[in-house]
């Protein structure tokens, strides 16, 4: 937690945003994992932490943008809880540590909603993103569940997003503290990577060493051989030699600020020739789109930096042709770059998308392509000092789309068709980092992680003792 001082002035420039009704922030509650008494590990909604600042269910806070008020509804435990809990700061206590005077039983939320509703008011609240919450802040509004997330505020969430878009001092050193926590779980990942290892061992692994330094993964770990598919969860492959793991995986800090990191590792430790090549294509788009960043440019042209630099290298190895100008004008090198080069990152991983990625990525000055891969552009408007966003180019070569585009006879003049046959057996290929937009540039964030074909090779030709358990691998 920081400092209730932190906590005091969000709220406060939230205030300066809005002038009328009042903004309704829950936190989140328990969610079940089979039974009502086992749930998941409890995970505080971010924008109910961002503004007040407690990782504790049952909560509400209230923020009246006339009178100024701020007030936090919760209830004490009682000795059943403390039996099994232990003794738990009051609803006050806590109220007090982020900057809160006035306290309430949650059970008078309800009749506090009412009068306000009553009174002609508008509440301000942000969509939902979990059934249970639709559903109580449905009972308290007067809504059906399914029309509660269509009703939220549109002038909340661009204040929330104009505030929480750029990172303070504090911020950016806790996502520092996840990059970090990162290094370990990556340069772990490229020393378990060796023929015979089962991929769940070490997803395990990393995620553990998330566990064990900061917080859960920021994100279910992605980790396969088969790197064509770009949300790999599963982990089920034993890996062999001349194949290539893909690890993306991040953590969260206690904060909740998170960290995205991929990396592609041989199997074994050595590139193959032909895995080089594609490689030192991704990294290079890698590094000249991040060369690129700096204030007031639109992200979408660090996007098409990486597709310009990938299918340069990709004609350079005779699997595109033609001019690469139109080429990725025609949106021909989606075949192997068919997704957005990155996302603003913060308290969650996808920052801020929860309230829509239009409202996020986008603004009146930067519409969203509609063209196959661009269209997945998640941060395409103009940068700003303090976004923290992630840089995460990739060629990939997916069986699936490569026979369909064949098929339909697409991009026939900036594809080479027969030669990419040859490389359906490939997989893929993904490098991120996490970088900080600055005042006249950028900031790659945290320790630097091996990424450089030497780097990851010398990395991956390492030892690593770790515990295996008889029997089960």
């Amino acid at each position: 937690m920081f400092p209730k001082e932190v906590y005091a002035e969000r709220r406060q420039k939230l205030k300066n945003e809005l002038n009328s009704g009042i903004a309704l922030f829950m936190a989140n509650h328990e969610a079940a994992f089979n039974y009502p008494a086992n749930t998941y590990h409890y995970r505080q909604d971010s924008h109910f932490s961002y503004f007040f600042g407690l990782n504790h269910p049952g909560f509400a806070g209230i923020i009246d943008f006339e009178s100024g008020k701020e007030i936090l509804f919760g209830d004490d435990v009682e000795i059943d809880d403390i039996i099994w809990m232990g003794p738990q700061p009051s609803v006050k206590d806590q109220a007090e540590q982020v900057g809160i005077t006035e306290t309430n039983a949650f059970a008078k939320l309800e009749s506090y909603i009412k009068k306000a509703r009553e009174a002609g008011r508008s509440i301000h609240y942000l969509p939902p993103y979990r059934g249970a919450m639709m559903i109580a802040i449905g009972r308290l509004l007067n809504l059906p569940a399914h029309e509660v997330k269509s009703n939220a505020s549109l002038s909340l969430i661009k204040a929330v997003v104009k505030l929480k878009e750029i990172k303070s001092a504090l911020e950016i050193a806790e996502i520092e503290k996840a990059v970090d926590i990162a290094w370990l779980m990556h340069t772990t990942a490229m020393k378990m990577a060796k023929p015979g290892i089962i991929e769940q061992e070490i997803a395990g692994t990393i995620e553990g060493i998330a566990l064990a330094h900061g917080g859960p993964v920021s994100f279910p770990v992605i980790l396969s051989v088969d790197g064509q598919t770009l949300h790999n969860h599963s982990h089920h492959n034993r890996l062999e030699a001349g194949r290539m793991l893909v690890v993306d995986a991040g953590t969260e800090t206690q904060t909740l600020y998170s960290s995205d990191i991929t990396r592609t590792i041989p199997v074994g430790g050595k590139f193959s020739s032909r895995q080089k090549e594609i490689y030192e294509i991704v990294l290079k788009a890698n590094m000249d789109s991040i060369a690129a960043i700096r204030p007031d440019v639109e992200y979408r042209e660090m996007h098409l930096i990486a597709a310009r630099t990938i299918a340069e290298g990709l004609k350079n190895l005779g699997l595109m042709k033609g001019d690469v100008n139109d080429a990725v004008a025609a949106g021909a090198h989606a075949l192997f770059f068919p997704h957005g080069l990155g996302h603003m990152m913060g308290m969650d991983v996808h920052d801020l998308e929860g309230l829509g990625e239009n409202h996020v990525g986008y603004d009146e000055e930067t519409k969203r392509s509609s063209q196959f891969g661009t269209a997945y552009l998640r941060l395409g408007k103009k940068l700003k000092p303090g976004f923290v966003l992630t840089d995460e180019p990739g060629i990939y070569f997916i069986p699936a789309l490569i026979d369909k585009f064949r098929t339909e006879g697409l991009f026939k003049d900036f594809v080479n068709y027969e030669k990419v046959e040859q490389y359906k057996d490939f997989g893929g290929i993904r490098i991120e980092d996490d970088i900080l937009v600055t005042e006249d540039g950028y900031r790659i964030l945290g320790k630097p992680i091996p990424k450089t074909v030497d780097e990851v090779e010398e990395t991956a030709a390492q030892q690593r003792e770790w515990l295996k358990i008889p029997g089960v691998f």
